[in-house]
């Protein structure tokens, strides 16, 4: 059955692992990219999607509990993207600023490699560039047992 097929019954599990699987952010990317191609969807797309579930699977793993799964809804509007654990609780989102939450600050210019290697080892940048790809169409839902993260995919391509 192919991906495209799976969607037409219902949520389609692209792949389960569990905190003792190495590189799960890898094989997560190489799975969703291969299940979006089989789709249709373009390359363009396929890329910021894939860096999107990378974050979202690299969080889930980190921060939670598993087995994990990730798989792909079809809605009217597209696909979703969907990343399961076994913590409930909603992470907290940071505030989004209104301007490029990257943009160099003018007093780290020329601080030279301390300045730099601060700047690297920053974290919590993921879902500030999960909210860039999706353009804002992401989330979190819970249950009593499990958390969802998620994220849209405008459009779904026709049958090859």
């Amino acid at each position: 059955m192919t991906t495209y097929d799976a969607l037409d019954h219902g949520p389609c599990v692209l792949w389960r692992w569990t905190s003792c699987t190495p590189d799960a952010p890898a094989r997560a990317r190489a799975t969703l990219r291969c299940a979006l191609d089989q789709l249709g969807f373009d390359e363009a797309v396929i890329s910021e999607a894939v860096l999107a579930m990378s974050e979202l699977v690299a969080n889930a793993a980190e921060h939670a509990v598993g087995p994990y799964e990730m798989r792909l809804r079809r809605i009217a509007a597209g696909v979703i993207c969907e990343v399961e654990d076994h913590d409930p609780r909603i992470p907290e989102v940071p505030a989004f600023p209104a301007t490029a939450p990257y943009a160099p600050a003018e007093e780290n210019r020329g601080g030279g490699l301390e300045v730099l290697c601060t700047l690297l080892s920053e974290r919590g940048r993921g879902l500030h560039i999960v909210h860039e790809l999706t353009k804002g169409a992401w989330g979190f839902c819970s249950s009593k047992r499990t958390k969802m993260a998620w994220f849209v995919l405008p459009g779904v391509a026709s049958r090859g």
